[in-house]
């Protein structure tokens, strides 16, 4: 989910639309030859995902699966009983770890003996992260929303909520098919290269059909929105800001500018790489107006105004995760290039300072 606005004096080139209305749930649209779109709900202000079924000869390729819920399963019982052939789904290929796209996987890969293909990392830290539910909040993770400048009673709301990862997730399989970068996989009858990227999740995969001129974007490039890129307490000194821009740069070498994208979110569309450069300067101006505000030292909660367009209340602890994570994630990168300073207060909260010109010899 975005937080993130472009701002008003950005360079105003648009995507394209081709479709304008979404499939109605339990129905499916043809984009192109053979692939076909669906939409499920999402019990989150982002209500929806957008699915990708690709004919592969005797069966059906799967790209992503939808949140663990009641609604998507019924949404999916209704797709299989209108389904005109009763072709099964042979392949459930995850574009990456979030519960919104991998939640149904392991429900889907029982119900149809279908193999799950993922990359290593997304595969591997989703196994990790589910076996989180029902622990208690960790120390760590405490630690390092204290330092950001949470309340108390934001931290109790934390203890209180960690866990739920996994309780949006189906059990995966305990084995899987992995996926790499640049490798090239036939469905049917057509070559679909892997492009990975990360910054949004570890190890991202898009798919790209130089035939039928498609990325299924996954995450990685949407169209209204910008991808989440966040610094999480298990790994606090990260920047994966700057594995984000540097997967926006790849993605801009190796895809041509003529695809139609299809993305996990918002629908389909065409001006990749306008799109690609107008993500990476809308960051950029975003890292401007925070250094601005660094002039005067800050915690990481004062600058959500300088990143977000819209207000990130104290209380509201699912949102201001995200704020937290994001603002920390942009923190880090300014950090990592020497252009904003970090000292550690005796309360234990870290406070951000932008630094100081160097002078001229």
């Amino acid at each position: 989910m975005d937080l993130s606005t472009e701002d008003e004096g950005a360079p105003r080139v648009l995507p394209t639309y081709p479709w304008t209305e979404p499939p109605p749930h339990g129905t499916t649209l043809e984009v192109a030859p053979g692939v076909h779109w669906i939409r499920m709900p999402l019990p989150f202000a982002l209500n929806h995902i957008n699915l990708w079924a690709l004919d592969d000869d005797d069966g059906w390729t799967l790209v992503d699966t939808g949140i663990r819920s009641d609604d998507t399963a019924a949404v999916w019982r209704t797709l299989f009983a209108a389904a005109p052939d009763r072709r099964p789904i042979r392949r459930i290929l995850v574009t990456h770890m979030h519960p919104d796209h991998v939640g149904m996987a392991g429900w889907l890969a029982r119900k149809f003996g279908a193999r799950l293909w993922m990359t290593r990392l997304e595969y591997l830290s989703c196994r990790v992260m589910v076996s989180d539910s029902g622990r208690e909040a960790p120390d760590d993770g405490i630690a390092f929303y204290r330092r950001a400048g949470w309340s108390e009673s934001a931290i109790e709301t934390y203890r209180l909520r960690f866990g739920n990862f996994g309780k949006h997730i189906h059990a995966l399989p305990d084995s899987y098919r992995r996926i790499h970068d640049g490798e090239e996989l036939a469905i049917g009858g057509r070559r679909w290269r892997v492009v990975t990227g990360s910054g949004h999740s570890p190890e991202h995969a898009c798919l790209h059909c130089p035939e039928l001129g498609l990325l299924i974007s996954g995450d990685q490039v949407l169209p209204r929105i910008s991808s989440n890129v966040s610094v999480y307490p298990t790994e606090p000194d990260a920047d994966p800001m700057s594995e984000w821009l540097a997967s926006l740069a790849k993605i801009r070498r190796e895809v041509d500018d003529g695809v139609l994208v299809l993305p996990a979110h918002n629908e389909p569309f065409r001006g990749l790489h306008a799109r690609l450069d107008r993500l990476a300067g809308s960051q950029q101006r975003a890292f401007d107006r925070l250094l601005r505000t660094l002039a005067e030292p800050r915690r990481v909660v004062d600058v959500f105004g300088a990143l977000f367009g819209r207000p990130i209340g104290p209380d509201d602890v699912g949102l201001l995760g995200m704020a937290t994570g994001e603002a920390q994630a942009c923190l880090n990168h300014l950090c990592a290039r020497g252009l904003v300073e970090r000292s550690l207060g005796d309360d234990g909260v870290a406070v951000y300072r932008a630094a100081a010109a160097p002078k001229a010899p």
